[in-house]
Formats: structure tokens, sequence, C-alpha cells
């Protein structure tokens, strides 16, 4: 069996995008699972934080599932959404667009660059809910906003919301971020325990400048990685929740993978987030894949996006040289 790959990442995020518009429903639920963890595993010629897969929707433009490395589904990825963004109007021509995710039908569209010659699509993160029992988090109450958890630390205030994935945010120093203390709370968090039956991204926010944050998250089912979309989307939602900035206002995130734009929007009684950033192709493969054992597969040849990585190392020299002075 023959797969197109485009290998992609948002904000240093990567992943696999195989494209399924036109062919309909090409892999089963255990293909898709089983693809994600041999084709993610970063010991092989790919790897990868997950896969993009793009199917024909009924409601939108597009419809978008992403499988972790770890072979599970989230019902929501960011920066994932802004690669499948820019594949998809590209694909049809356009410069706005609406994809179908798992919990949302989501309007994307393509922004002015972050960064000179950086491919740059907005992308919608909703439905926001505080309510624990959405993500879920089994506490005696019905939601968690600048609180201690005091099972995980009785220093740390946590604010719990669904993006639609699970996440804990806190803000905190210097020395708390370069400790060890967000690693080994969620690898706690991610494991068998009583508050989070089934796990959940925890993000540690460090206020840089007035305008701006550095967000460091780990993904339940991958770890910590350069950045997570909704991840950011929530943390900046924490900022203004906490009065660090305003709604309305553009917020510059920075991660280790480089930075993102986000603005907080009041709807109704609620909110969504514009979530801003690179969709930047690496490079394009075909992967032949033995059909009677996924881990056994070869990539035939690659096509790849040069003068799109050497502008992404550029923004990336110029997070790094600011992260400097406030890290």
């Amino acid at each position: 069996m023959n797969v197109d790959v485009i290998k992609c990442h948002g904000s240093g995020n990567d992943f696999l995008l195989i494209d399924e518009m036109d062919t309909g429903s090409r892999f089963t639920e255990e293909e898709r699972a089983q693809l994600a963890l041999s084709l993610c595993h970063r010991d092989t010629a790919l790897g990868a934080d997950g896969i993009l897969y793009v199917l024909p929707s009924d409601s939108a433009h597009a419809r978008m599932r992403v499988f972790n490395a770890d072979g599970s589904e989230a019902s929501m990825c960011g920066n994932g959404l802004r690669c499948v963004a820019r594949f998809v109007c590209e694909k049809l021509g356009k410069d706005e667009a609406v994809v179908e995710t798992m919990k949302a039908d989501l309007q994307v569209k393509k922004q002015e660059d972050i960064y000179p010659e950086i491919p740059t699509y907005l992308v919608e993160i909703s439905p926001v809910s505080f309510r624990l029992a959405d993500l879920p988090l089994q506490l005696e109450q019905e939601k968690l906003q600048n609180e201690p958890i005091h099972d995980l630390s009785e220093t740390l205030n946590f604010t719990a919301l669904a993006v639609p994935n699970p996440h804990i945010v806190t803000i905190v120093d210097s020395d708390v971020i370069h400790s060890n203390v967000q690693k080994n709370l969620s690898e706690y968090v991610n494991g068998p325990n009583p508050l989070f039956p089934d796990g959940v991204n925890v993000s540690f926010v460090k206020l840089l400048t007035e305008g701006a944050i550095y967000v460091r998250t780990f993904e339940r089912g991958v770890g910590f990685t350069n950045a997570c979309g909704t991840a950011m989307s929530a943390s900046s939602l924490v900022t203004c929740l906490n009065g660090f900035n305003e709604m309305e206002q553009t917020i510059e995130v920075y991660n280790n993978g480089g930075k993102v734009r986000c603005v907080v929007h009041k709807k109704g009684d609620g909110f969504w987030i514009a979530l801003i950033g690179n969709a930047t192709y690496v490079y394009k493969t075909a992967v032949e894949i033995d059909e009677n054992d996924y881990n056994q597969f070869s990539v035939l040849n690659k096509s790849t996006y040069d003068a799109e990585t050497v502008q992404y190392e550029k923004l990336q020299k110029t997070v790094q040289e600011f992260l400097a002075k406030y890290m």
C-alpha cells in the first residue's frame, strides 16, 4: 500500500498529513491508529507528534481527524488545524474555509505572514467550557478557576478548561519553569490517578512583557512538545481572566518551537480564541507500507520545502533571542 504524506508543522509541533478527501474513508479506525503508532515513532524515517487525516465532510469544506503518536485520537489540535487549513484552502483555491472537527465546525482563514514568507493561518478555537465534567476532572465542585488542586500542589493555582481538549493551566515564575515540577506533575495526571481518568494537557505559563507570554505544554498522549495550539489558546484566555492581558487584543505567545498570536473573543456568555500562526510544509513523500505489518514501511522519495524551512529557522532564532532576555 502506498500513501502520500506531507510532513508539516505549526510552531514546531509536527505532523504527517494524509489526504482522504478524494478517496473517502480509505482507512479503518484500527488502521488510522496503527499508522500513527508506526509512522510517528521518532526512531523511524518519518517521526511526528501525530497524523492529520483530511476527509470529506457533509457540513464543511473538509473534516479533520487527529491521531496522536500513541494511537489515541484527539478531539482537537490547534497547530494541526492550521496545517489542515492551509492544505484545504490551497486544494480548493480559497482564502478561507470551514473545517469539521470532532466537536465543532471551525472557521479557518489565510492571514498576513507572521514572519516574512511564512504561510500563516487563523483558526477558530472553540467551544470553550469550564465545566469540570467536560474534561473530566473529578473534584467535588463545578469549576476550577485560579485555585489549588491540593493533590497536585500546595503552591500552584490552576484553571481547568476544555477547548475542547482538556487543559489545566497555571501561571508560574522562572524558577518553576526551569524545575522538574511540570514534568512530575504531568506524568502523574497522565498515568493512573484519581483526578483525571482520561489524562489532561498541562501548561505552565510565564508572563514576559505586556501582551506577551511563554507557554510550555505537556500534551496528553504525546508528552512535552514544541508547542500545543489549544494549550496556547487556553493559556491566553486564562491570562485574560486573571487580568494580565486584555480580551480583543493580540497576545504574542512564545513557545519552544516559535511563536503564535492569540486573540480572545467574547461569544455570548462564553469565549472563542483566534489562533494565528505558521502552517509550514517540510516535505512531501510517498510511503510504501506492508499491509500485513504497518511497522514495516519504506520512504520512496522526498520533495523538500527548503525555502519554508529556512524562513522558519529565522523566526525561531528571533524567538530564542527574545526569550533569552526574559527566561
